[in-house]
């Protein structure tokens, strides 16, 4: 037998949104997207207008995330959504904020598209990775 200090993965499920975590999983999750002006990081705390798109098909906080799902991979603790679209739209993204409008806008985390996706009169769409320890874009390890 041997003691082996760790955070309980049943912890790391527990911080996600469950009927015991601070997010529940009733709760409205969103996402907004914003161009390279703007400033995001993991300091980023709630949802704002700042730099945010503007554009045809685009409405300010976003769309509403579908298909909330955890998951554990191994040792990493998952939140997965549906990909979200806003259909007929033209606009220009750089990254994105996904954040709980049902908890005083609270940030969640932050997506980088890694470089300026354009949408001209057509589906812009963002493909959230695979629900996986290495690449989930919700994770806590």
């Amino acid at each position: 037998m041997a003691i082996t200090a760790a955070i309980c993965n049943s912890f790391k499920l527990e911080c996600l949104p469950t009927v015991a975590g601070v997010h529940l999983s009733g709760d409205t999750y969103k996402m907004a997207l914003y161009t390279s002006a703007a400033a995001l990081s993991k300091a980023t705390t709630a949802y704002s207008t700042s730099n945010e798109v503007v554009g045809t098909g685009y409405t300010a906080g976003g769309a509403t995330l579908a298909g909330l799902a955890t998951a554990l991979d191994t040792d990493t603790a998952m939140l997965d959504f549906s990909d979200p679209t806003w259909p007929t739209s033209t606009i220009t993204a750089r990254g994105a904020l996904i954040y709980n409008s049902s908890k005083s806008n609270k940030a969640v985390a932050v997506l980088d598209f890694g470089g300026d996706i354009v949408s001209t009169a057509g589906t812009f769409t963002v493909a959230l990775p695979a629900a996986a320890a290495a690449t989930a874009a919700v994770r806590m390890t």
